[in-house]
């Protein structure tokens, strides 16, 4: 017997449902840290590195995917 049950909620619905912590202020924060660490906008991908490195928290495999991210951004620029 196969079932399918659909429900409609918004992604802060799920959230609670499923008793998730809501994370918008550290989202919040981690955004204007990284507005206010960008003089003028414009920032060396040295010095992106070095910032990205000391706030994320998935060690090597994470500096990698962010790398692999911005080296692609910066390649279709």
């Amino acid at each position: 017997m196969k079932m399918n049950i659909e429900i409609e909620c918004t992604p802060e619905e799920a959230r609670r449902a499923v008793g998730l912590p809501d994370l918008t202020p550290i989202h919040d924060r981690y955004v204007a840290m990284m507005m206010d660490a960008i003089p003028d906008g414009q920032m060396k991908p040295e010095m992106l590195e070095s910032m990205m490195r000391g706030w994320q928290p998935m060690g090597e495999a994470g500096m990698a995917m962010w790398k692999r991210m911005f080296d692609t951004a910066t390649k279709s620029s």
